[in-house]
């Protein structure tokens, strides 16, 4: 498989990324432990070094069997985790302060049954907390050698340049990867994200590559999903499908269909090797059911999307930005001739 730089951090993972959330779910989506472990050995067999799982998954379940799997094989892996999210009952149960980080962080070693996280992400912003104080806890734990490197995931661009300036000014470790939904149905990330990541070094992780499974090809127009994540995943209801059932969108599902005849490939193989194409993605966290669903995202690590496909895709999933990003896409543009 190939491997990228995570950003600016010198460290190398795999442009597939095995996301864990269903694993050992209580939920009709849910990837059973058994399953689940014969996943990630699946996964590492196949060349794969960078997994993804979160405190807050299937209630800490998804740590517990991502740990259980890597006994024997932990060198292998690129582990990252993420903090924030309620994890108890109690007010400091919690956000990003110093508390919640730092017991956060060892719960989260105990376990993955590991003496240290690779990469922690700060799950989401925390308006109570100041970004000082977080990030100078994580920079405790990086410097005890529990956490190698850090993250942010689904921080507004102020949130996140905010953090980089923070971290810059106080000395602390400076986040290298953002982890943030982005696939051919939500682009939106690209308005402001792309040029500001770019800049920064910071590598983009996305995560939904196939839009909650849309890009699966499993769906057709008028059909109401009655299998996979679409109706399975709790939030689900009919608002939700409605967002999804467009025909914006349906266009952007025949053209990777269309893609994906051309080039023997699956469709959503190419969806996942779309994401690929863009230079500001690192790797890409593929969450996974099954080992059929494993083995055939794997395929994208290897398949090569020329640059007529490429802008094809670009172009039927374009959206109009808002201001002032559209007002920059038409005149904000600067040569020298």
């Amino acid at each position: 498989m190939e491997h990228r730089a995570l950003g600016d951090s010198g460290m190398a993972v795999g442009v597939i990324a095995l996301g864990t959330m269903i694993f050992g779910e209580d939920s009709p989506r849910r990837t059973p432990p058994d399953e689940a472990r014969d996943i990630i050995q699946a996964f590492l067999d196949a060349g794969g070094t960078h997994i993804d799982t979160a405190d807050v998954y299937a209630g800490g379940r998804s740590e517990e069997i991502v740990g259980e799997a890597l006994q024997g094989r932990r060198e292998e892996v690129v582990l990252a985790t993420k903090v924030r999210q309620r994890t108890g009952e109690g007010p400091n149960d919690i956000g990003l302060s110093r508390r919640h980080v730092i017991r956060g962080v060892e719960g989260s070693l105990r376990r993955l049954k590991t003496d240290w996280i690779d990469v922690l992400y700060l799950h989401a912003w925390d308006p109570l907390t100041p970004i000082e104080e977080t990030l100078a806890a994580v920079d405790d734990v990086v410097r005890a050698g529990k956490v190698h490197t850090v993250g942010f995931s689904n921080f507004s661009a102020w949130q996140a340049m905010k953090a980089l300036a923070v971290a810059d000014a106080g000395g602390f470790t400076r986040p290298v990867a953002g982890q943030y939904q982005y696939n051919l149905l939500t682009r939106q990330i690209e308005w402001e994200f792309d040029e500001l990541f770019l800049s920064e070094g910071v590598g983009m992780v996305p995560w939904s590559p196939l839009a909650g499974g849309f890009l699966s090809g499993k769906y057709r127009p008028g059909d109401r999903p009655t299998e996979g994540r679409i109706a399975t995943q709790p939030d689900q209801d009919e608002e939700a499908w409605h967002r999804k059932n467009t025909g914006h969108n349906w266009a952007v599902l025949e053209e990777v269909r269309a893609v994906a005849g051309e080039l023997g490939a699956t469709v959503s193989q190419v969806a996942l090797a779309w994401l690929l194409t863009r230079p500001v993605v690192s790797s890409v966290v593929a969450g996974v059911r099954t080992r059929a669903q494993l083995e055939d995202n794997l395929g994208a690590a290897e398949l090569d999307v020329p640059g007529g496909p490429v802008h094809r895709l670009d172009a039927v999933s374009d959206l109009e930005p808002p201001y002032p990003s559209r007002f920059q896409r038409v005149y904000a543009g600067r040569t020298i001739e």
